[in-house]
């Protein structure tokens, strides 16, 4: 049963580290297959990867857990940030 719109969150993560040329965009991707999020993933020409997803808060913290998970030997530092869900992404993408 889909969450009221009011109650999901909108999560903007920058990824640093030897995150670019590793899988990690196609990672997150596969991820969120398993999960009710919807959002984006791509490389910003910083040589970050910048993660937008939107869901509930308890499945937005999971994906993001195993997405760090999957790839912590890549990540040296994270920036997180968290504002309510705007509604305006359908599915999850890799963008370029």
């Amino acid at each position: 049963m889909a969450e009221p719109a009011g109650t999901n969150e909108r999560r903007t993560v920058y990824f640093s580290g030897r995150v670019q040329g590793v899988g990690f965009r196609a990672t997150a991707w596969s991820i969120a297959s398993r999960y009710d999020v919807s959002g984006y993933v791509r490389n910003l020409p910083d040589g970050r990867v910048e993660l937008v997803v939107e869901g509930a808060p308890e499945e937005v913290e999971r994906f993001l857990a195993e997405v760090k998970d999957a790839m912590s030997h890549y990540i040296r530092d994270v920036e997180e940030y968290r504002e309510p869900a705007r509604g305006d992404l359908i599915g999850f993408e890799i963008r370029y």
